[in-house]
């Protein structure tokens, strides 16, 4: 495509990122489904190494863990993990007061204006930003999660994830219906704890309370809770917005690599290809692997890709 220098400038003036129109947006598309990835798979390196790996794996669409951009996105977010390591009980437990304080004033403050920036580097990469992941926990205030929204928008996305509690969705209810923002609720395998998304029956408790309220279904961890993701997605296809791509073994079973867990991803993915689901699915790495996080989340990638390919 040849633009001219004037266009060009017309163009930025307008808001358009140079990567869109030069065409330079990485299509990660396979056979009609979208793949894509949580950041959360690049914890251990900060945004912008985090944003290069996906320009290096080929993904062009990304679902932003909040911890990558809090507080400033020059650290890795697995740096806050490691800082952990060797504290107690009670320790730990005042280390995340200090830290939910911290980032709880950095949300209260921080311009607007800085999470234009963040989109402007993934329209820079040519990777879509397709969804901020917020989890919020009972102790932040309304101010906050109102705020919260308005961070979601500012980065020009509709769609907040969120790894929380049905309280804590209660709570957000009205906010997600003043901000007419969709909110997907990520599932976990505790079926022991009634406040967790990790059955069919949570989530459709959750749905009930805004029409704003959609599904973030992990498929590996709704495998390890003992259900069946093909079927369930069969069912609720049209309140799923986004799909986390994990293999994990049943019965509260481990994160393992790619095709050594009881997780259909391959039947997931065929499903979406045959069907033509308009959700994306995100890879989530999270087993203990032997190469680097760029090397791993490139298998699974690769994993996509004959899967989707294969008859």
């Amino acid at each position: 495509m040849n633009i001219s220098r004037r266009d060009a400038c017309k163009l930025a003036l307008a808001g358009v990122p140079l990567a869109r129109v030069l065409a330079k947006t990485i299509n990660s598309k396979i056979e009609g489904v979208q793949i894509g990835v949580q950041s959360y798979s690049f914890r251990d390196l900060p945004l912008d190494a985090a944003i290069q790996a996906m320009v290096t794996d080929g993904l062009g669409e990304c679902e932003l863990f909040s911890p990558h951009i809090e507080g400033g996105e020059t650290t890795a977010p697995e740096k806050l993990f490691a800082s952990m390591q060797g504290l107690s009980r009670e320790q730990r437990k005042a280390f995340f007061q200090q830290e939910e304080a911290k980032i709880r004033k950095w949300r209260l403050t921080v311009p607007l204006s800085y999470f234009q920036g963040i989109r402007k580097k993934f329209d820079d990469a040519g990777v879509k930003l397709y969804a901020y992941n917020l989890s919020l926990g009972m102790s932040a205030t309304d101010e906050e999660i109102d705020r919260g929204f308005k961070m979601t928008r500012a980065l020009g996305v509709g769609i907040m994830t969120s790894s929380t509690t049905l309280s804590m969705a209660r709570r957000m209810a009205p906010f997600a219906d003043k901000h007419k923002l969709i909110v997907a609720f990520h599932g976990h395998s505790d079926v022991n704890d009634p406040e967790q998304f990790s059955t069919p029956e949570t989530f459709a408790k959750a749905l009930a309370m805004s029409k704003q309220y959609r599904i973030n279904l992990d498929i590996g961890h709704f495998t390890a809770a003992g259900f069946d993701p093909v079927d369930f997605i069969q069912k609720h296809h049209a309140e799923i917005v986004v799909l986390h791509l994990k293999d994990r073994k049943k019965n509260q079973g481990d994160n393992v690599p790619w095709g050594e867990g009881d997780t259909p991803i391959k039947e997931v993915l065929q499903l979406l290809k045959k069907n033509r689901y308009s959700m994306p699915a995100e890879i989530e790495y999270e087993y203990k692997g032997t190469g680097t996080s760029v090397e791993e989340v490139k298998k699974c990638f690769d994993y996509c890709k004959r899967a989707l390919e294969s008859a």
